[in-house]
């Protein structure tokens, strides 16, 4: 088996009906730091005190907004490396790999459990 390329990063993608208020909460409540936002996206990540771990406010992306609509996502150095090893392993991802120029590529799926997961290639850096 190819051994996958996961990177120490994890974002936590909360989807939110107020972007505004909960970009407040999340900032003044918790103390998060906002690395940056692409407000033409509705995106915000913030940075928690858990080293690689940070949480993505998503305002557009909502299918399902409310309690509950958190998708977990692991950074990876190739994300088609990547997602054709696990796509190897049985994995069915929902679409192609989505990119966002000059910023992100995505790949969701699910777990059988019907959990949302995405692998994440960072771009540009």
């Amino acid at each position: 088996m190819t051994e996958l390329s996961f990177k120490p990063e994890l974002t936590l993608s909360v989807l939110v009906t107020d972007f505004a208020a909960a970009r407040r909460w999340y900032t003044e409540k918790l103390g998060f730091k906002e690395m940056y936002a692409v407000e033409e996206v509705g995106w915000v990540e913030l940075q928690t005190p858990l080293g690689g771990a940070t949480i993505g406010l998503n305002r557009l992306a909502a299918a399902h907004p409310g309690p509950g609509s958190v998708t977990i996502t692991f950074g990876v150095q190739d994300i088609d490396a990547t997602r054709a090893e696990l796509e190897k392993r049985g994995v069915a991802f929902d679409g192609p790999t989505n990119e966002i120029p000059g910023m992100v590529k995505l790949a969701p799926f699910h777990d059988p459990d019907g959990n949302a997961l995405m692998l994440a290639q960072t771009l540009g850096q």
